[in-house]
């Protein structure tokens, strides 16, 4: 019973945090909704000011109903006992295995699926659609949907089986095997993804020739970058929000940008958000990211490989396992339902080196672009994306990624 009141201890903190989190943002951006801070009165109008709160406000209260669901679900799998009914139905129907155990998590993600389903629903086509985002048709919705099914399984269930195979077969330090066997698959994925898997989503179409093609091409050979190619997303079928991104790794490296970010900057300032984003490279942000989540993970599956073989660890979260046999997809599926409950906590850790991480790639991109047509593109995607513009400061502080606007245009216009 110790780890259960240390569970709940957790949980219950953890959705507490959330909820004083989402609701400290909304009354803070609320408070400010009706007055345009004072460095954007000159670019930002009241009405975009404002219709950013709205989005913000509704976004987070969506984002706290979810929250209720997913802490439902979750007392509902483990203390409640949903997972040991699952797994016990699963048995009877496929006996004992591997194969049983890969049902039990595809199980689990279908149900989660499932769960999801009207959220994903209503955010697309009342939310978007309410703040004129959207562009999705609803039968892209489930092409979408049937695509994203098929890929995830197509990749997952193998994986899965060389995993589950490891835990019945390699003794001990099958952990360490796995762990070796997951972090290859995230290299090859590197190269897989922008290869095989986006086009399957987007259409990736060649840059044009033309004066931006150019203006792209000179930074690039400022910055001594190598790509594969210069690409245009047709992310307008989906959304109208914009943005720009690398993919892929050494020779497979290519930049993509949504065809939206090029609809609403000049060339200028589209140079100046790809040279951000090449700030992230050439400040190696993308290969500390991937050396930290390697090391994570590690840490992760050694902790998994001493917690699967504490029979505490299953009792007392509401599962009884297979004292004599094989319980690798249970371990799996109770390490993935509450691991998150106890990681939250770190959020703010991950918060302040990203921060740290925007702040360097912007000094990179005042360097070799434009500071002043930076900032003039944050300005617009601000507005094209109705970020808010007064957040709260403890949210952002544990959750933000990027710093918020304020900070980061003041740090520019000092670089300028």
């Amino acid at each position: 019973m110790t780890f259960t009141i240390a569970f709940l201890i957790a949980f219950l903190a953890s959705f507490g945090l959330r909820h004083w989190l989402a609701q400290r943002q909304m009354r803070f951006v609320a408070k400010h909704r009706d007055s345009v801070p004072a460095e954007f009165a000159e670019k930002v109008t009241l009405a975009e000011h404002q219709k950013a709160a709205d989005y913000t406000i509704a976004k987070l209260r969506l984002g706290v109903l979810e929250n209720g669901v997913s802490a439902i679900i979750l007392i509902g799998f483990t203390l409640l006992g949903g997972l040991q009914i699952l797994n016990i139905s699963l048995s009877q129907l496929l006996g004992d295995g591997i194969t049983q155990q890969i049902a039990l998590l595809g199980s689990i993600a279908i149900i989660s699926g499932i769960v999801d389903l009207p959220f994903s629903w209503y955010k697309q086509f009342h939310l978007e659609e309410r703040f004129g985002f959207n562009r999705m048709g609803k039968q892209l919705f489930f092409i979408d949907m049937i695509k994203g099914l098929g890929v995830g399984a197509a990749i997952g269930i193998p994986l899965l089986w060389v995993i589950l195979s490891l835990m019945a077969k390699a003794g001990d330090l099958w952990w360490l095997w796995a762990w070796v066997v997951l972090t290859v698959f995230s290299l090859l994925m590197q190269w897989i993804f922008p290869s095989f898997i986006a086009p399957l989503f987007n259409k990736f179409q060649p840059l044009p020739d033309g004066a931006l093609k150019t203006q792209i091409e000179a930074l690039l050979a400022r910055c001594e970058f190598a790509s594969q190619g210069l690409f245009v997303m047709d992310g307008s079928k989906r959304s109208a929000h914009g943005n720009a991104f690398f993919a892929g790794m050494g020779k497979a490296k290519r930049i993509v940008f949504f065809d939206t970010l090029i609809e609403k900057l000049n060339p200028g300032e589209v140079e100046a958000v790809l040279a951000h984003e090449l700030g992230h490279f050439k400040c190696k942000h993308i290969r500390k990211r991937l050396l930290v989540s390697f090391a994570l993970s590690f840490g992760m599956f050694a902790l998994l490989g001493w917690i699967s073989t504490q029979v505490w660890f299953y009792t007392d979260l509401g599962v009884m396992p297979n004292l004599n046999g094989y319980n690798g997809g249970l371990a799996l599926a109770l390490f993935m339902l509450v691991s998150p409950v106890f990681s939250f906590f770190f959020t703010p850790l991950a918060s302040i080196a990203s921060r740290k991480h925007e702040y360097e790639a912007d000094g990179f991109a005042a360097t070799k672009s434009s500071a002043k047509d930076l900032i003039s593109a944050l300005v617009k995607l601000y507005q094209d994306n109705a970020s808010t513009l007064t957040p709260d400061p403890i949210y952002t502080a544990f959750y933000s990624s990027h710093p918020p606007a304020p900070l980061r245009i003041a740090n520019l216009q000092r670089q300028s």
